[in-house]
């Protein structure tokens, strides 16, 4: 039976929750230690961070032919809900993309101790559960040396989505590596939102980023979730630059977008899909970084002709000083400051 299915035949129940599908009637045929995903809010095919995680689990599911649940959020309050009924369901590993899971987690891997669980952007402390983090900051150091590299005026911008610590820190990577490049080069900063609603909010997104165009930014970064799209739609429109996020937007507008700061998502959710189905599982924190290929920055014949052989030449040196320790790119997080 498929979701769309169930759909029609639980309308109007209680408990209804993404799709129209209530969560028990999702999970009633859940198989023991099938892996699940909870997308965060944003929705599955935001083209970034929640499309990463899916393209993630179905790559698993190609290579193995097994199979996976996945479950749609719409609002905060359906996180502790969600978790302790895929659990009590059998799914096992259960992988949670998104910051914002941490405290529903905390509470219900507790109460699991036997599910194995794998939170992506937060650190849970817990014997059963896998954190990985992300070393954002220098791959949003890359793009920005390329954002300087390109731009024409001088003049580059940041779209952030939700005006948090962990978007400071794609902000603050991404202003040093423009400065390393042109230490005179003015970069103007943007948040859609304070709250959720700031992932999904593209028109806010779009406004801000003419703002920057207003203000003589030729190259703008997105990193915003869903919200993004409205900045790389605004600066194809204008004939201008953007730079994706998360996922490898290149495709999305060929020829405007100059690269997109890949973030490795989906190798996160195939990964821990694995070891949990295999026996290979280790808890604790996982970085993913540049030398393991965890960040980066995307090229494709969808950018091939806006980043010259010296531009890549140029930010392939920084990557390696980056990876050996001669430059050290200043991570937000650790002190709520950026220099």
């Amino acid at each position: 039976m498929t979701v769309k299915t169930l759909a029609k035949k639980l309308a109007g129940r209680a408990g209804v929750l993404a799709g129209g599908v209530a969560l028990s009637a999702l999970l009633a045929g859940t198989a023991l230690a099938d892996p699940a995903i909870i997308y965060d809010l944003g929705g599955k095919f935001d083209k970034s961070f929640n499309e990463a995680g899916f393209n993630g689990a179905t790559e698993w599911a190609k290579e193995t032919g097994g199979k996976f649940q996945d479950l749609e959020l719409q609002n905060d309050a359906q996180r502790e809900q969600a978790l302790r009924r895929f659990a009590s369901s059998g799914a096992n590993p259960i992988v949670i993309p998104g910051f914002s899971w941490g405290a529903a987690l905390t509470k219900v891997a507790a109460e699991f101790p036997d599910t194995k669980f794998a939170i992506i952007d937060a650190v849970v402390d817990a014997p059963n559960v896998r954190s990985v983090v992300f070393d954002e900051h220098t791959g949003s150091y890359l793009v920005g040396a390329l954002a300087a590299l390109k731009s024409q005026t001088g003049t580059v911008g940041f779209v952030g989505g939700m005006d948090i610590p962990l978007i400071h820190k794609f902000f603050c990577g991404y202003k040093q590596g423009v400065l390393a490049i042109n230490p005179k080069a003015t970069v103007i900063e943007n948040y859609t939102g304070t709250t959720p609603a700031a992932w999904n909010d593209p028109v806010a997104a779009g406004e801000l980023t003419k703002a920057d165009f207003d203000r003589g930014a030729d190259v703008v970064y997105a990193a915003a979730g869903g919200s993004g799209l409205g900045v790389l739609q605004a600066a194809a429109d204008a004939g201008k630059f953007s730079i994706g996020v998360d996922s490898n937007q290149n495709y999305l507008h060929p020829g405007s977008v100059l690269t997109s700061m890949v973030k490795r998502v989906d190798n996160a959710v195939k990964t821990a899909f694995i070891d949990g189905t295999t026996g290979t599982w280790t808890s604790g924190v996982q970085v993913m970084g540049l030398a393991n290929d965890g960040v980066g920055y995307a090229l494709d014949d969808n950018n091939a002709s806006l980043i010259t052989d010296d531009m890549k030449t140029q930010v392939e040196a920084l990557k390696a000083k980056i990876i050996s320790g001669e430059i050290q790119v200043h991570d937000y997080t650790s002190d709520n400051t950026c220099p």
